[in-house]
């Protein structure tokens, strides 16, 4: 008997960083330019234990960096990476799907360009720039890792190897 492998998933990947409630309010609060652990569990309202863990977590996988900016007593604050900012349309993204689906009656916060237009997190295409409709996109293989054939997820598409 063959035991079923899950899919390879870049998305089950990112989950296993980022994808916990105080991970992703911590890196909110980063965005807003807050960088002390104080701050954070305030305006989380996260437990210092789970903030501890989280933020550890984040900084071992350099999604935030942990910096010292006071010896005596130890006292740390903590910026974004690279892979960090990178987070920022997922963010903008969770943040608009929340403000359409699930707000409770609160009025949204927008985020501004500095032109003064309101950001809007968006799938587009990089050759033409058009906005890509998720019915018009396919996944596709693009490095040496094996497919799995279309008969081990009956019903589900299978990226197609390049």
């Amino acid at each position: 008997m063959t035991v079923a492998r899950p899919r390879p998933c870049s998305i089950a990947n990112s989950l296993a960083v980022i994808g916990e409630r105080w991970s992703l309010l911590a890196l909110r609060e980063v965005f807003f330019g807050v960088r002390r652990f104080d701050r954070i569990a305030a305006n989380t309202g996260a437990s210092r234990d789970i903030l501890t863990a989280r933020l550890k977590k984040l900084v071992e996988n350099g999604v935030l960096a942990k910096e010292l900016y006071q010896a005596h007593p130890p006292r740390y604050e903590y910026t974004l990476t690279e892979a960090g900012l990178a987070l920022h349309p997922v963010l903008l993204a969770l943040k608009e799907w929340g403000d359409h689906y699930v707000t409770e009656g609160e009025a949204p916060t927008v985020f501004r360009h500095d032109c003064g237009a309101v950001l809007h997190p968006r799938t587009v295409c990089d050759a033409c720039s058009r906005p890509v409709p998720p019915d018009s996109a396919r996944a596709v293989r693009i490095g040496g890792v094996p497919q799995r054939s279309a008969a081990d997820s009956p019903g589900a598409p299978s990226p197609t190897d390049t």
